[in-house]
């Protein structure tokens, strides 16, 4: 079987424009969450980390363009040219692009947009793309609720596994807008304080918004010194509802064990878990059960929500990149906004960000619909 490794990487985010600036952030225990108050979007101020659009702007005013792009597209053109001129790749036919997003430019569906409504079609948002930097191939695109991001990860290893490409760009993003706020509103999730996952205080969710992308290839040579292997994945549907998980981790636990088994790992062999975490109290506890059930309690696991809120279909990308950067500084980045355990399971979350020599995370994710992925990762050096 080819090996499939995820390489080069960028993160736009509210905590810096490259992996290493948020990675360091990171490492300092900041967060990108501030308290918004603007009735134009929401009427009752909210936390959420948003992407300064003056520094986003004036970024994008070096790209070469002769179009009008949206917040999400100058995000992904910025995040996607940053990977390109690090890797150096040629985009030929054994190039594919996957772009990973929830609800794309769901922004121009609002009335002060000055862009036609087709361009909140994902399929528009990834011509855009494949225009802008010249792929050969039509883009994929991977839109399922918040696991898109991890997902399209496993996607992209599996086309590099059957040799239709040798290398891939993911591109994930996702926006906060009024329609994203009123929906998670309406489930009356929204916490007005920063997000505390797994924590017996918690209140819901913060929203965050980012764009992150990485290479995946079956390349050895030239690989970013954070380079990591796929080495398992899988992806499970719990069919249990529209929008509240399996009250037994079913999904989550057998997505998991499916990839420990592809791997031929068990759960001794894993360092530690970059988990979904929303802060919301069935997402947690399904989590908490899932873990449970795999003799995965005792391992170090962190959700990376308090840095960046939930950014939605971007998360599991945003959370993978985080993870790499994590195995080749050897260091557990706290779980921030976390105290007390407030699950009905134990759970090994990182409350101090320490050192510790690893080779292998897992990554998961589970969002509305029932859908749950888990990808392990492993060091290439």
């Amino acid at each position: 079987m080819t090996k499939t490794y995820v390489s080069y990487n960028n993160i736009i985010s509210s905590l810096g424009f490259t992996s290493s600036t948020v990675v360091d952030a990171i490492q300092e225990e900041q967060s990108g969450l501030s308290m918004i108050d603007d009735p134009a979007v929401f009427p009752h101020p909210f936390y959420a980390s948003l992407i300064d659009e003056i520094k986003l702007n004036s970024a994008f005013s070096e790209i070469q363009t002769t179009l009008s792009h949206t917040k999400l597209e100058k995000m992904m053109v910025l995040s996607v040219q940053d990977v390109l001129l690090k890797s150096g790749i040629s985009l030929t036919e054994k190039t594919g692009l996957i772009i990973s997003t929830t609800k794309g430019n769901i922004d121009v569906l609002e009335t002060e947009s000055s862009f036609p409504e087709s361009r909140s079609y994902l399929s528009s948002l990834g011509s855009i793309l494949q225009k802008h930097f010249g792929f050969k191939t039509r883009p994929i695109v991977v839109s399922n609720a918040c696991v898109s991001g991890v997902l399209a990860v496993a996607v992209a290893k599996r086309y590099v596994q059957a040799g239709r490409f040798d290398n891939v760009i993911i591109t994930s993003g996702d926006l906060v807008t009024k329609f994203i706020l009123s929906g998670f509103n309406s489930f009356q999730a929204l916490s007005q304080e920063p997000c505390r996952p797994y924590d017996i205080n918690r209140s819901g969710i913060n929203i965050g918004e980012v764009a992150a992308s990485v290479l995946v290839t079956n390349k050895l040579n030239n690989l970013a010194i954070e380079a990591v292997e796929i080495i398992g994945d899988s992806s499970c549907n719990d069919a249990n509802h529209i929008s509240g998980p399996s009250r037994t981790g079913e999904g989550l636990y057998r997505s998991i064990n499916n990839a420990m088994n592809e791997a031929g790992i068990s759960s001794e062999d894993i360092d530690y878990i970059s988990a979904h975490g929303t802060a919301t109290s069935f997402n947690d506890e399904m989590e908490s059960i899932a873990f449970g059930r795999l003799d995965l309690n005792k391992t170090p696991a962190h959700s990376l929500k308090g840095y960046f809120g939930h950014t939605l279909g971007a998360s599991g990308l945003l959370e993978t990149i985080v993870g790499m950067h994590s195995l080749h500084r050897n260091m557990l980045f706290v779980s921030l906004g976390f105290e007390t355990l407030g699950v009905s399971q134990p759970m090994n979350i990182i409350k101090y960000t320490t050192t510790k020599k690893m080779n292998t995370f897992l990554k998961t994710a589970s969002g509305f619909g029932g859908c749950n992925t888990a990808v392990l990762f492993k060091k290439t050096n």
